[in-house]
């Protein structure tokens, strides 16, 4: 077929991957464009840029497609079908029509759960058992569109964003290729009205460790947001992010370090063993400890 596919961040790379490596004519990528990064805080092209010129595939990044001309030159590209992931903008009715089969998204949860921004991490914050990758029609409400093809996935015990999404990133890949080879035998079915959550974006208000909480949940929150941004807590006055926890044995004061990190909760306690000192690498927890003094309490 011919695509237009649209991404942005890391997740996107393997599914522009697999269109090329299916045989699918890409006639162009869409993706955010070059923001300021790094130290010297110059210009730097999104993942799925660098990876469609390494391909060989022309690269559109428009501020906006709201404008007439945008909305042209999409059009004129006369694709059969879009496919969207992690794009970052909102497309508007007129892109939404322009392919022959219209735009699919690759979404990263089991629509209606986690409709939004941020459904891998928001998944593993709540302590959900399973998730997985939903191939969705799109259409105008946020991630509200009918479902043509869905794969589950367990969360396993103590799995960061990070790695839960890797391993939905390659099912996203396989399973849109699944579906536009099948796409004529797919029949959309609609979304439920019951069930339905929204995934917000992280907000840096969220980050800081709530050692009053149940230590499930402050595990969950801990991998939930690893490895960015990092949830953190106050250590002797140094902010350490801890980057992967387990529920532990143990009980005490909110906060108070029982045993190197193994952390008291609310109920029950939190083992960290991934940490990330101010201005260092992350590393085991084991070995941050050579250098830092815990004290008598986690703030």
């Amino acid at each position: 077929m011919r695509v237009v596919f649209m991404g942005t961040p890391d997740f996107s790379v393997p599914v522009l991957e697999a269109l090329v490596a299916a045989g699918h004519d890409v006639a162009c990528v869409y993706s955010q464009p070059p923001r300021p990064a790094g130290r010297g805080k110059k210009d730097r092209p999104s993942p799925v840029q660098v990876k469609a010129e390494e391909l060989g595939l022309m690269v559109r990044h428009p501020v906006s497609l709201k404008g007439e001309d945008a909305q042209a030159e999409f059009a004129a590209l006369d694709a059969d079908i879009a496919v969207v992931v992690a794009y970052g903008l909102i497309l508007p009715q007129a892109i939404l029509d322009a392919p022959k089969r219209g735009c699919l998204n690759i979404h990263a949860s089991l629509l209606p759960r986690w409709r939004g921004a941020a459904p891998i991490h928001r998944a593993i914050m709540a302590g959900d058992a399973e998730t997985g990758v939903c191939i969705m029609q799109m259409e105008a409400g946020l991630d509200t569109g009918p479902v043509l093809l869905r794969e589950v996935t367990d969360i396993g015990v103590g799995e960061t964003t990070g790695a839960l999404h890797d391993r939905l990133s390659d099912m996203g890949a396989r399973l849109i290729v699944d579906a536009l080879a099948q796409l004529d035998d797919l029949t959309p079915e609609q979304q439920p009205d019951e069930g339905v959550t929204y995934a917000a974006k992280i907000d840096k208000s969220e980050t800081r460790v709530d050692w009053a909480q149940p230590a499930t949940t402050v595990a969950n929150h801990i991998n939930g947001l690893s490895p960015f941004p990092g949830a953190w807590c106050d250590v002797a006055g140094e902010r350490v992010k801890l980057l992967a926890a387990e529920v532990a044995d143990g009980a005490g004061a909110a906060g108070a370090a029982l045993d190197g990190f193994t952390i008291a909760c609310g109920e029950g306690a939190v083992r960290a063993t991934v940490v990330q000192r101010a201005g260092k690498r992350p590393m085991a927890a084991a070995d941050a400890l050579r250098g830092l003094d815990l004290g008598d309490r986690l703030i």
